[in-house]
Order: structure tokens, then sequence, then C-alpha cells
């Protein structure tokens, strides 16, 4: 299966207070994230983190203790080279959005699509901005704040966004 989920920001304490998140402390939110991660996604499945993977310069720690094939597509906090990321464990790291499946745009910060257009976006970035729905007929954020702190399958997506 094919999962996604965005703005992990692992080991961030200032997440915590940033996003009112349910955790006393960034130890405890990695662990909660950890434990959901793997209680969803098994090792033959694929992730596609959506940017702000964080971790602190643990992301080899991290990674190692996470199920799946992980892929990046970078956000405004994974400030480090591709190399890097590559090297803690994630199978491939984008810079930029990618398309998938003909139809589905990746990436870290929400997109301009409309109902004319061939596209969907599924991204991450605006946590739990009341600016944003968590999904339309175009759109899906995989926040974590949204997807109770767990990655989303595609096919769950899918169906939310066909449903409407």
């Amino acid at each position: 299966m094919v999962y996604f989920t965005a703005d992990t920001h692992f080991s961030d304490e200032n997440i915590i207070l940033y996003e009112n998140r349910p955790f006393e402390n960034a130890v405890k939110m990695d662990k909660e994230l950890i434990l959901k991660w793997n209680g969803i996604v098994s090792n033959n499945d694929t992730v596609y983190i959506l940017g702000d993977f964080g971790a602190q310069g643990s992301e080899s720690l991290l990674l190692s203790q996470l199920k799946g094939e992980k892929y990046l597509v970078k956000g405004n906090h994974d400030s480090n080279t591709n190399a890097y990321y590559r090297e803690a464990g994630f199978k491939e790291v984008y810079d930029f959005p990618i398309i998938t499946r003909e139809f589905w745009i990746l990436s870290h910060e929400p997109l301009y699509v409309n109902e004319n257009m061939p596209y969907a976006n599924i991204f991450g970035h605006v946590h739990n901005s009341p600016l944003y729905k968590t999904y339309s007929r175009h759109h899906y954020c995989v926040s974590v704040e949204r997807t109770n702190y767990a990655p989303i399958s595609f096919d769950e997506i899918i169906s939310k966004i066909t449903g409407i």
C-alpha cells in the first residue's frame, strides 16, 4: 500500500506549542508518532513524507524505527542535502513537487488547482490552519494534525475525495 504524511517535525519541542499538539514533550510525541506509524504501515508499504520530517540530526535513528520504504518531498524545514537524507534512510528525496499516477501532485505546500484542471494536490505545510479544508475534490492535506498523527493511505484519500 501507499501512504502519505507531512509535518511530523520529529524531536521538535516548539511544534507542540505552535500547533497545540497533545503531547507533554518531544520524546513522548516521537514515541506516539512512531507507534501510530508502525501500527498502520508494514515493511512492504511505501510512505511519502510531504515535508518537514524533523529529527534534529537523528534522522537515521528515527527512520530505522519506521516501517515502509520512505520518500521525502522536502519542506521548508528540511534543510540538509538530498544526499544527507538518502544516507539517513530515505529511498529518494525530491526538492520540488512530483506527479504520481499521472494525476496526483505531491508537494509540501498547497498548490493552486481548480475544478477545470485534471490534477489533485496532496500536501502538508498548513498543519491545522482553519484557512484550509482537509480535503475537496482537488486536494487533500496530510499534515499529521489532520490525520490523527498517523500516515493515511492513498485508498482512503481517493475514497474521501471521490465520495464528495
